[in-house]
């Protein structure tokens, strides 16, 4: 058989490498290969180098395996603080920042971290703080708008007169007769 080449090898592996730590199954898949390989006679520094880990990462599967067996590799609850806001919270939140924020009462006309937090903190009684809200943003999808200001839909002799940089001054070229 001839040697198989994959173009492009280096963004290829990094992809292969994100496709399998996206999903439950293939972690325990790609833990499962590790452990097989080391089986094999490999040590878990050519396992890790294959494999794009850091060979502890390797030796821990394997102890993991020897200690619990296949339950050793399967995915385990990940530790981290309990969400403040409820499920039902959430819908609520999301439900709210489908509506203007001066639908709500506020004088603002875009929703922003801070005002997010305000409001949850008002009608939820949990405090989030600003980038806690962003996060919230991002988790259901939503994008940041920037206003734009009233000096783009002003004429353009004000826009001019905004401008930082005056405009340049027209020389005249060297050279050139000037008639009287």
């Amino acid at each position: 058989m001839h040697r198989l080449v994959i173009s492009d090898a280096g963004v290829m592996r990094l992809a292969i490498q994100q496709e399998i730590a996206r999903s439950e199954e293939s972690r325990y898949d790609h833990r499962l290969h590790g452990v097989l390989l080391v089986s094999l006679g490999l040590s878990p520094y050519q396992v890790a180098d294959w494999f794009g880990q850091d060979p502890r990462t390797v030796a821990r599967w394997v102890h993991r395996f020897e200690r619990r067996g296949f339950a050793g590799l399967q995915e385990r609850a990940r530790p981290g603080r309990p969400p403040r806001l409820t499920p039902r919270q959430v819908a609520a939140v999301d439900r709210a920042l489908r509506r203007a924020p001066r639908d709500l009462g506020y004088s603002q006309t875009l929703w922003d971290g801070k005002l997010l937090a305000h409001h949850v903190a008002a009608r939820y009684g949990v405090a989030l703080g600003v980038r806690q809200c962003q996060r919230l943003f991002h988790q259901l999808e939503f994008r940041r708008r920037k206003p734009r200001p009233v000096i783009a839909q002003a004429d353009p002799a004000a826009q001019a007169a905004f401008k930082k940089t005056p405009p340049p001054r027209r020389r005249p070229r060297r050279g050139s007769l000037e008639r009287g």
